[in-house]
């Protein structure tokens, strides 16, 4: 079972790991990710993030798909926010189970690499000094990640 959210309220994820395995006695391994805004050079006022509503959704909810064919997983959560978030402040979380960890760790770093570079998400610099930064673009290093996995989008 897999549950993709895109919102702009914060989000618990302790909670949210909760949700996934409450009365699951099945669940062997629990890999949560919890990406916050960082603020790199002491520059940053916030990251605006941008996406299309229903779109994004379906885009990461078929990614979810291929990770769940891929490896033998009880259940994934997805959570994205989107709108001007500060440093410091959550941004994205995944939560994979398994039965046992080696599923849950890959399908959690496959899904965090299609999410870094793919996942279909404008993020804008706003500048402590009031100015507005660049429309951040993945890394060549995120991309090099998401093609280990031989992953179609990339």
């Amino acid at each position: 079972m897999g549950s993709v959210r895109i919102q702009r309220e914060d989000f618990d994820a302790a909670a949210e790991t909760r949700a996934l395995t409450q009365g699951r006695a099945d669940v062997g391994a629990i890999v949560t990710f919890t990406g916050l805004c960082r603020d790199e050079g002491a520059s940053l006022s916030a990251l605006e993030l941008e996406h299309y509503p229903g779109m994004a959704e379906e885009e990461i909810g078929r990614v979810v798909e291929q990770a769940q064919a891929r490896w033998p997983l009880l259940g994934v959560t997805v959570l994205h926010r989107y709108g001007k978030i500060a440093p410091g402040e959550n941004i994205v979380l995944v939560v994979t189970t398994s039965s046992h960890r080696a599923a849950a760790f890959e399908a959690a770093e496959f899904l965090m690499d299609y999410l870094k570079t793919r996942a279909p998400f404008w993020k804008k610099e706003h500048r402590r000094d009031g100015t507005q930064g660049d429309w951040v673009e993945a890394k060549d290093a995120d991309d090099r990640a998401l093609e280990r996995w031989g992953h179609p989008q990339a």
